[in-house]
């Protein structure tokens, strides 16, 4: 299964990751950051299909998601 790792002294709070995941897998917390922001956390992990959109959108290169072993390409549509 896959896995999402933010950084959340990184994270500024913007939400493009929460918006971006077709899988609704990331939330905002109630927590606030050392920047000052409400970063975003992992909801529901077990929903996670390992696509990687939301490291892409973030801004801040403040989320990882890792596959063990498991490879998934991205296409150009």
């Amino acid at each position: 299964m896959p896995g999402v790792t933010i950084d959340k002294n990184h994270c500024k709070g913007c939400e493009l990751c929460v918006k971006a995941c077709p899988q609704q897998v990331l939330g905002m917390s109630k927590q606030i950051g050392l920047k000052g922001y409400f970063y975003a956390e992992l909801v529901d992990g077990s929903r996670c299909i390992g696509c990687r959109i939301c490291a892409v959108v973030c801004p801040d290169v403040a989320i990882e998601v890792h596959t063990h072993g498991t490879s998934f390409v991205l296409f150009d549509y």
